[in-house]
């Protein structure tokens, strides 16, 4: 960890230089505060750089202090003038690409003649779907779903990043946290556990037959997975974390929300590599109303319902308690 230096000089554009090069942070390093190195330093560490304060003198240090504010303050504008120019390019892009859509109601648009008309009547020789909506997103449309999928995988870990307490970095929060959750753990009701024996089973049965049956009728990996994280949360309320936790733990949702965004992802690939070059895929339309039918669009119904399924739960057990 370096310290402050009250005679390090360089212009502006030399500390810009060495921060796109990953040289020079604005924010630890040399601008680091005093409050936070002695968060950070060892006692030797920080025996050393309080005598050094001390032989700057307040004067100094107070000429130090507001150089660092400039240099800061310089920064931010950057930060600032950077997010604009993105912003602006990115509604310019945008409107650009609206620009050159048919106009809402056109009969001529392709939504509203080859599109949907394709769906309909090539739907299920084509994607082996007796149902077209399911064909359409999790065949025709599979790149996009693809993308909802990642949209909740990148959320999950947003509300973990901000919820959670890292009980290496401050673990007096997180006792005092783990020992406000026990208000929250159950208090041995007995009528809410056995009406969660016997209906978590029912309702993560007609989760799965949910999430299998997507391509057959109406359902798939969306309403299934978020059929499935009911009946997890179900028990969750009924038998608290500590019972929860043997077999549901944070590893283990964890696993399962990466494992089955990079096995959906692999699929994907797949399908669509194939189904664009004409190539033959060992995962063929089948015979349509069997269960063993319609490809891959099985397998991505089994791992969006696993992906909505862990989101869910991690959303509910973040709010409930501040970390799963």
């Amino acid at each position: 960890m370096s310290k402050p230096n009250p005679n390090y000089k360089g212009s502006f554009w030399e500390h810009l230089a060495k921060w796109l090069r990953g040289e020079y942070d604005p924010v630890k390093g040399r601008l680091e505060t005093k409050a936070v190195a002695k968060k950070t330093a060892g006692k030797e560490e920080m025996q050393s750089f309080d005598q050094s304060i001390q032989k700057i003198g307040k004067y100094d240090m107070r000429m130090f202090e507001e150089g660092i504010d400039r240099q800061v303050g310089r920064y931010r504008v950057v930060y600032r003038i950077l997010s604009v120019v993105t912003v602006v390019f990115l509604i310019s892009l945008l409107l650009w690409t609206v620009s050159y859509m048919p106009n809402f109601g056109d009969p001529n648009a392709p939504t509203n003649n080859e599109v949907s008309q394709r769906y309909i009547e090539k739907g299920m020789e084509e994607m082996g779907t007796v149902n077209i909506v399911t064909g359409m997103i999790l065949g025709y449309r599979a790149f996009d779903t693809f993308g909802e999928t990642c949209v909740l995988f990148v959320a999950s870990c947003c509300v973990l990043f901000l919820l959670r307490v890292d009980r290496e970095d401050d673990p007096q929060s997180a006792a005092v946290e783990e020992m406000n959750d026990r208000h929250f753990e159950p208090r041995n009701d007995t009528i809410l556990q056995k009406v969660a024996n016997f209906l978590v089973p029912l309702i993560l049965i007609f989760g799965i037959y949910v999430v299998l049956n997507g391509h057959l009728s109406p359902g798939g990996g969306f309403s299934g997975g978020a059929i499935m994280a009911s009946g997890a949360i179900l028990y969750l309320t009924a038998y608290g974390f500590k019972k929860t936790h043997r077999f549901l733990n944070e590893k283990v949702v964890d696993a399962m929300k990466a494992g089955a965004l990079i096995l959906y992802s692999f699929a994907i690939t797949y399908f669509l590599y194939t189904g664009a070059n004409q190539l033959h895929s060992i995962f063929g339309p089948g015979t349509p109303g069997n269960i063993l039918s319609a490809g891959l669009i099985v397998f991505l119904n089994i791992f969006v319902g696993v992906e909505v399924a862990c989101t869910m739960y991690t959303f509910y057990t973040l709010f409930r308690r501040g970390g799963i």
